[in-house]
């Protein structure tokens, strides 16, 4: 048997004898102790449920299930192998959907999670035929292609509603006191319920749809039913406890009176983050998963109008922390909070469409108690994962608030992520499903093959990105932020800090593409060790250069913020993923054997090469623009419109030259 491209899979078990594939481990099979949760996989027939990797701000949109199959990716079947898709997969001692004889596998698709998904099976019993290895990659990169458009629109319109928001309220005292409160909704929901409900509530979700003889519709109703109202209570105490949440992350003044304000009218988002993510579970048991992609799109055009519903208000000149009017804090507190809230509601009239009803349900079944218990053990390692994160988050909002430049790192950061976004994430969702697969059956060498093709494809995007950021960085900080409230150094402030920490971009999405094979190996534990590492890198080096370069007593930070202190937030950050990319991957190695990352370094080596002398070009019109135009908004402008192409094209020419197959395959003309 060969995998989708083209490798003999030395691991897997042959199909079974009426031909299905199968997707994980034969029922007697237990795996030994130290590699087992304890719990069941993720999987329910081919859905795949990855745990959160907690690097994003959006915590609504990141609990997601994947319906993507191999086989499907050159020809969908009918659903007519409805019993066995229903039919979870568990790493340890299974348990049988009860009475599955009362299910008939020709039901009409009528009860709960009959959705237009099509079956896993080819409906007569027969085996599919398997795609070659050309037809696989086209189909991964097609599918990485088309989960794009959705993040692209919604990336796009979230980086206009930054720049907007940057420019209305600055990179000073103002604009750090609403970044502080907007962040702690995101902190606080992560903590106490974001990492438990994204790595639990969907696998608790597809077990009971497999098991219960109703599709797992009231366990549903009930699971929702808790949840939300613990949202709400939890959300109630918050918001009133705003200003001892807010005291020890910005020191004693009007700053802190202002993020107090702030964080009373943002913290009601934890009750709508949490539903949002709670209706998206469902809707992805169902199948539908437009509505919540497309979601945040609402939301950054909810907050776009809200900022220019500010701009109309009458108020003070220049904004500081004493001169804001209450309309304006009341519009732009409230309007943020919209925004979330309108995220999360767009999705109920899908709830009820895709088939699901609403009802308050609080009293547990006999023998429901039993699956939290199952994946207590996947909780409790994710949830360590999200306890981690936040405590650099927290070290990084106190460091950045003592120096004034907090906004400047939550925008440098923003635009760090953006070529992830948008060039890597939809690539690494499409290819999770089967790497996650030949994970299950022990295939070791398509494991390895996944890998180093996705390591590949993201050196490819982001290597040339790194490059043209390092030199045209300052140019675009300026360009894009240097409006309004914000001062041209402030803007050239955000764009230095996100130059100096572009080395970190092939590192990060290495990182997070390693995370997934741990999690496709059914591993939990090891993503924790690692992010302890990065997390620990990260204070180390964020407190070690604050105690270096730390403003000196006295100064108004807000209007003379530290410089270097400020730019090594980003740069620590990118630090700790260098650190987690090699911890990554000796630990891999362990596990896996060699993984073959000659290949990987070479593509590395050519685009890097290739990226160099683009940036080069760049560097050189970014010169003359100065000379020419001088170093203010023209000559920003002008460096980074004229420079950015000609870099592009001078990358692009050379990659094409070196006939790289990652660059082909990409292109629709071969495989990786």
């Amino acid at each position: 048997m060969t995998d989708i491209d083209g490798r003999t899979q030395t691991g897997g078990r042959p199909p079974p004898a009426g031909g299905a594939p199968t997707d994980g481990p034969p029922a007697d099979e237990a795996p030994a102790d130290g590699d087992s949760w304890g719990a069941a996989t993720h999987y329910a027939g081919n859905r795949l449920v990855e745990p959160r990797t907690f690097t994003e701000s959006d915590p609504m949109t990141a609990a997601v299930m994947f319906d993507v199959s191999d086989d499907d990716r050159t020809t969908r079947r009918p659903a007519t192998d409805a019993h066995r898709w229903g039919t979870t997969t568990y790493v340890g001692k299974p348990r049988r959907r009860r009475d599955a004889a009362a299910h008939p596998t020709d039901d009409d698709g009528a009860g709960y999670g009959a959705g237009d998904g099509a079956g896993d099976g080819a409906g007569d019993g027969a085996p599919s035929a398997a795609p070659s290895p050309e037809a696989g990659t086209k189909g991964l990169l097609a599918t990485s292609r088309s989960m794009a458009l959705a993040s692209l629109a919604s990336r796009l319109t979230g980086f206009l509603r930054s720049v907007l928001l940057v420019a209305a309220l600055g990179t000073g005292a103002v604009g750090n006191a609403y970044n502080s409160g907007n962040n702690l909704p995101n902190m606080i929901y992560e903590l106490l319920l974001g990492g438990v409900l994204s790595s639990v509530l969907i696998p608790l979700l597809v077990k009971a749809e497999a098991e219960d003889d109703d599709g797992g519709l009231a366990y549903t109703q009930r699971l929702l039913s808790v949840a939300v109202a613990a949202l709400g209570v939890m959300t109630l105490l918050v918001t009133a406890a705003a200003p001892w949440i807010v005291a020890p992350f910005v020191g004693a003044g009007p700053k802190r009176e202002l993020t107090s304000v702030f964080a009373t009218l943002l913290l009601p988002e934890i009750f709508f983050y949490g539903l949002g993510a709670m209706v998206m579970a469902v809707l992805n048991i169902k199948h539908v998963y437009g509505p919540g992609a497309w979601s945040p799109l609402l939301n950054n055009l909810v907050l776009i109008v809200t900022v220019f519903v500010f701009w109309t208000l009458p108020g003070p000149k220049t904004l500081d922390p004493t001169a804001m009017t209450t309309p304006q804090i009341l519009v732009i507190g409230i309007g943020t909070t919209l925004g979330i809230a309108a995220q999360a509601l767009v999705l109920l009239p899908y709830l009820r469409r895709s088939g699901f009803t609403w009802k308050w349900r609080f009293r547990a079944r006999p023998g429901e108690q039993d699956r939290l218990r199952e994946l207590g053990a996947l909780a409790g390692w994710v949830l360590g994962y999200v306890v981690v994160s936040q405590v650099g988050v927290s070290v990084i909002q106190k460091v950045g608030n003592d120096n004034g430049g907090f906004t400047v790192f939550t925008n440098a950061d923003l635009l760090f992520q953006m070529p992830y976004g948008i060039l890597v994430v939809s690539l690494l969702t499409a290819i999770m499903p089967r790497l996650s697969r030949a994970a299950v059956r022990q295939d070791t060498e398509a494991v390895v093959g996944d890998l180093s093709l996705g390591a590949r494809l993201s050196a490819l995007a982001l290597v040339p990105v790194t490059g043209l950021l390092l030199v045209l960085g300052p140019a675009l900080g300026v360009t894009l932020f240097a409006h309004g409230e914000t001062s041209f150094a402030g803007a050239r402030l955000i764009g230095s800090a996100l130059a100096w920490s572009a080395f970190g971009l092939f590192p990060f999405a290495l990182v997070m593409l390693q995370l997934r094979v741990f999690y496709a190996m059914r591993d939990g534990r090891t993503p924790t060790y690692i992010n302890v590492g990065m997390v620990a890198t990260k204070v180390v080096l964020v407190l070690v250069s604050n105690a270096a370069f730390a403003a000196p007593a006295g100064t108004n930070v807000e209007q003379h913020p530290s410089l270097p202190a400020v730019e090594w937030l980003n740069i620590a950050t990118s630090l700790s993923y260098v650190v987690g990319a090699i911890a990554g991957h000796v630990l891999l190695t362990r596990r896996l054997g060699r993984l073959g990352f000659g290949r990987v370094a070479r593509t590395v080596g050519q685009v890097a090469i290739a990226s160099a002398l683009g940036a080069g070009a760049a560097y050189g019109v970014l010169r003359g623009a100065h000379a020419v135009l001088g170093d203010g908004r023209g000559g920003a402008a002008a460096a980074l419109t004229i420079g950015g192409l000609l870099g592009i094209a001078v990358i692009g020419a050379l990659v094409w030259r070196t006939r790289l197959p990652e660059l082909r395959a990409v292109l629709g003309r071969g495989a990786a």
